[in-house]
């Protein structure tokens, strides 16, 4: 049975540096979106939520009122997407601010420890930051240690 955590990280505290020279851009839907799938379906091929979608699926949360491409941010080597940080914000709590969330992130297995991810989530945070929420959150599995050991260095718990 999976054990899902949900962490939460102040906007407010400081955000680490990243050192990471990797180009980071935004996702261009019609550019990108074909082979941001299989690299999707790479990383996450034996994960129940985020493996295995057709492009329906990438289709259908781009519709979605919280889709902005700004901060669906790609990570390329020689122009080849390598990684990925997808946030969300979420306007829709009431009685409480809006609420930034790293929705979906992933580097592929072949660029691994390389400090990519964390790059990345930075990217992510500095985004949430610039959009001036307060909060951040994301969901994670209890038993993913490298993620969950990159996210506490980030200042999750």
């Amino acid at each position: 049975m999976r054990h899902i955590l949900k962490l939460h990280r102040s906007l407010l505290d400081p955000i680490p540096q990243t050192s990471n020279n990797i180009e980071i851009s935004t996702f261009l839907p019609s550019l990108h979106k074909e082979e941001w799938l299989a690299l999707n379906n790479k990383i996450f091929e034996k994960h129940p939520d985020q493996g295995n979608w057709g492009m329906a699926d990438l289709e259908n949360r781009m519709a979605e009122s919280w889709f902005d491409p700004e901060g669906f941010f790609i990570a390329l080597h020689n122009k080849k997407i390598i990684g990925f940080c997808w946030m969300k914000i979420h306007h829709d709590f009431v009685n409480q601010d809006p609420i930034g969330e790293i929705y979906v992130i992933g580097v592929d297995p072949e660029n691994k420890q390389t400090g990519l991810g964390k790059a990345l989530a930075i990217t992510g945070l500095n985004y949430l930051t610039s959009k001036s929420l307060k909060q951040a959150m994301l969901y994670v599995d209890a038993d993913n240690a490298p993620a969950l050991a990159m996210y506490q260095g980030l200042g999750f718990n």
